[in-house]
């Protein structure tokens, strides 16, 4: 609940808040007052007629670690553990965190399920309890602590310093330390990626922290290249430096290591030969045959040899993170997979290809990342097709209407393009053909293409056109969308109210379109196993399940309306788009993709349809009339 009022910022129903989150308003007001507990005399959650909102107190309530609680408590654990090579006696630390027994062993359970994929083991002799595995699987499980204490993804030493111990860290040395590391990194030859350096952040605090204690990694036998030793001896010396730890030769490799597969890419002057010379053959052909795929099945264009070079170093990287299983945090997950999640279905596409490759499934924060690779790609190639064209009105005199078709070109160059200049005082306002009329004169009204400007433009006049320009562009998706929309469904594949398990539900839904013929019972497995690579809940009321594919008879969507929220991945949603595309129409998969998800990222639009389309002909009603504004 917290999470999404942060995100909105806006005030939230009780009812769409409870809806959000699975629960009844009644349970959202007992949420509300034990938030507002946390801190005495904080806002942490405003309360008013149009139901909440964050408070201004809201960071200073995150920052507050409540005390006893579960996750405190089993933290605190696994912490002394670690601490304790000879464990820990079960009645004597129950006595010290102030609960029973039972209580703890209940803990130990929680540490045992929080142990997978460490290579840690929980070993129990009598009354004593302790941790047995390597100093690296220790270091991975104080990690997982850190992460799950952190809000987001970025770094955040407050919370790590919660996972490692109050007395391990000094904020102090960790600032300058980034800094030098980024401007290092840099005079390197590198790009440094912000996001994947948080995470990377964390582990040189736990390595510091653990070498202080006298827990240092073994030294390792292999030799190291030259790039690598460039970043380990520049490590070395910031740690020294700043933490007043010297690592040994163990701990540097460990870290240059992390540093070059989570953060640094080669730098823009490094030519295609650079990166194609530190790409395993294997991985680029890999990657080369799926991103070749992925452009003939969605008609992206993304099949060019640089974006398919460095996407196989980012991909050669990430297969020597799933060996270690070292997962690389995502802060724009969710804004990705929301904002542009034909994008994030490529990007799907792409990773289930590289499954055979990296021997293991993909989770969201790493999908996520080559989605950021695919957005840089098909935003270099939308540009010039996105251009609306615009017919300048300008009575002349002397030079004026060049000089304001130059400060046009100059502010506005990347959204529309000038293709006519008309000088005259009485146009033929009917005659122009473009999609926008820029005007220093009076206009007949009536017409929203036309937008008046001043002879010498303003910053004001250049907000007025490009807001003129993206209704125009939300008018023509929207257009499109209806068309599509009103196509594809049918009163035969509606069902409401839909309940039940995310498997339950597509198969239900899946039901009504194989009854039509459009898919078979196989589709609809393959859309079980889509839902498994990426949960299809594209925002925080709408999921889309599909399979990869399109090998429906035609296109066709089955509609299923949840009256409460039902599950659906890690959030909840309240209608369920299953879509099936054919061969035919592939053409119109980002139109109807995209545009769908749009529509239902709007809450207020989202609550209008769910409580009024209970039927096919109300839902179909409440749709258009959404989409038309």
């Amino acid at each position: 609940m917290r999470d999404g009022l942060m995100r909105d910022g806006e005030w939230v129903t009780a009812a769409a808040l409870a809806d959000t989150i699975g629960v009844t308003p009644r349970s959202i007001r007992s949420y509300v007052t034990a938030l507002n507990a946390r801190v005495p005399g904080a806002v942490v959650v405003e309360s008013g007629p149009h139901g909440y909102r964050a408070g201004p107190d809201v960071h200073a309530a995150l920052r507050v670690s409540e005390p006893a609680t579960p996750r405190d408590r089993l933290h605190r654990i696994v912490r002394t553990m670690l601490a304790a090579p000879d464990g820990i006696d079960v009645f004597e630390t129950a006595e010290q965190f102030h609960v029973s027994p039972a209580t703890l062993e209940a803990d130990l359970g929680r540490v045992r399920a929080l142990l997978g994929g460490t290579e840690l083991v929980l070993e129990r002799t009598a009354s004593r309890a302790r941790l047995h595995g390597t100093e690296m699987a220790q270091r991975r499980l104080l990690s997982r602590l850190a992460h799950d204490e952190t809000e987001d993804a970025a770094f955040d030493l407050e919370a790590l310093r919660r996972a490692l111990g109050e007395e391990s860290l000094g904020a102090a040395a960790f600032g300058p330390f980034k800094t030098e590391l980024v401007a290092g990194l840099g005079e390197l030859g590198y790009f440094v990626n912000e996001f994947g350096l948080g995470d990377v952040m964390v582990h040189i605090a736990i390595t510091a922290d653990r070498v202080a204690r006298g827990h240092a990694l073994e030294t390792a036998g292999a030799g190291e290249s030259e790039a690598l030793a460039s970043i380990s001896a520049l490590l070395d010396r910031l740690s020294t430096q700043h933490l007043g730890v010297r690592l040994g030769d163990g701990d540097r490799r460990h870290l240059a290591a992390l540093v070059q597969t989570r953060v640094i890419a080669p730098g823009a002057a490094q030519p295609a030969s650079v990166i194609r010379d530190r790409v395993a053959p294997e991985v680029a052909d890999a990657v080369r045959d799926v991103v070749a795929r992925a452009a003939a099945e969605f008609l992206v264009d993304i099949d060019h040899e640089d974006f398919v070079l460095r996407l196989a170093l980012h991909v050669q990287n990430l297969r020597e993170r799933a060996r270690e299983q070292a997962w690389s945090r995502n802060p724009l997950t969710r804004s990705l997979k929301t904002t542009y999640p034909m994008i994030f279905e490529v990007a799907v596409f792409i990773a289930d290809g590289l499954r055979g490759l990296l021997g293991i499934p993909l989770l969201d924060d790493e999908i996520a990342y080559i989605a950021m690779h695919v957005g840089g790609r098909l935003e270099r190639s939308r540009r010039a097709g996105e251009l609306l064209t615009a017919t300048i009105v300008c009575p002349g005199y002397y030079e004026l209407h060049e000089l304001l078709r130059s400060s046009v070109d100059r502010s506005l160059g990347q959204a529309i393009h000038v293709v006519e200049v008309e000088t005259r005082v009485d146009p033929d306002w009917a005659s122009f053909g473009t999609d926008l009329v820029l005007t220093t004169i009076d206009a007949p009204g009536g017409d929203d293409r036309v937008v008046w400007i001043q002879p010498f433009l303003t910053e004001a006049d250049v907000e007025r056109v490009q807001a003129a320009a993206a209704r125009v562009r939300r008018a023509r998706r929207l257009a499109r969308l209806r068309a599509e929309l009103e196509r594809y469904f049918s009163p035969d594949a509606f069902v409401h109210p839909v309940a039940g398990s995310e498997e339950s539900v597509i198969r239900e839904l899946g039901a009504k379109l194989v009854g039509q013929g459009v898919i078979d019972d196989d589709y609809v497995e393959r859309t079980l196993e889509r839902e498994k690579l990426s949960s299809t809940a594209f925002t925080d009321a709408l999921a889309v399940p599909h399979a990869l594919g399109m090998t429906a008879t035609r296109t066709a969507i089955a509609i299923g309306i949840a009256d409460p929220s039902l599950p659906w991945g890690d959030g909840r949603v309240q209608v369920v788009a299953m879509v099936a595309f054919s061969e035919s129409d592939r053409a119109a998969f980002q139109t109807v993709f995209e545009q769908l998800v749009e529509v239902f990222s709007e809450r207020e639009s989202v609550q209008r349809i769910v409580r009024r389309g209970t039927t096919f002909a109300a839902f179909l009603d409440e749709l258009v009339a959404v989409v038309d504004g």
